[in-house]
């Protein structure tokens, strides 16, 4: 059972982003793309929905703080515009999450974004964790997504799960989400939506 779920696992994490990468962009280029967000704090879990079985592929962490960072544990979208350091994605603009969601929505995977307001002491705290936490091993990535939650105030009764959908229906039961899915139906993998 262990080895089958290991396998899936694999299988998966190839298919859709789960994947170790090794960026690691200088501190002169994660400052000069620092991007302010306008709005208030707030968290958004992503995760990558196999649209013929409905399983979780992938999650991800958007955090609106201070700066706007993507915290993509073992994730394969990279970009040589997106400063990357440590798994997190650096300069999130709104139109670089559209691209980031675009990549990873296709023919054969819809996109979930779980939206929660934070207090800005919650954000920057968020933020630290990513920060600090360091490159994720492969199919570990919900795993690490709800580890670093379990830290933040008001999130601690989060469940550490290696499953992303767990993970989603856990954020679901939480006060003030906004849930929102992207279908579209292009195919390929991720790096070909960053390409396109």
């Amino acid at each position: 059972m262990i080895k089958s779920f290991v396998a899936l696992a694999l299988a998966g994490a190839l298919l859709v982003g789960c994947a170790e990468k090794g960026k690691e962009s200088t501190s002169e280029q994660i400052a000069a793309s620092v991007y302010r967000p306008a709005g208030p704090p707030s968290i958004t879990v992503i995760t990558m929905v196999n649209n013929r079985t409905g399983a979780g592929a992938h999650s991800a962490l958007l955090i609106n703080a201070s700066q706007s960072v993507l915290f993509d544990p073992a994730g394969s979208f990279e970009h040589e515009r997106v400063p990357e350091r440590g798994d997190v994605l650096y300069g999130m603009t709104p139109s670089w999450v559209r691209s980031y969601k675009s990549a990873h929505a296709r023919e054969t995977f819809h996109v979930v974004s779980q939206e929660i307001p934070l207090s800005a002491a919650q954000a920057e705290r968020a933020l630290q964790l990513v920060q600090a936490n360091g490159a994720v091993p492969s199919a570990m990535c919900a795993n690490a997504t709800s580890g670093i939650l379990r830290q933040v105030p008001g999130f601690q009764n989060i469940r550490q799960s290696f499953y992303p959908l767990k993970l989603m229906d856990q954020i679901e039961q939480m006060p003030n989400v906004t849930t929102t899915r992207l279908y579209e139906n292009d195919s390929g993998n991720v790096r070909d939506g960053v390409a396109g």
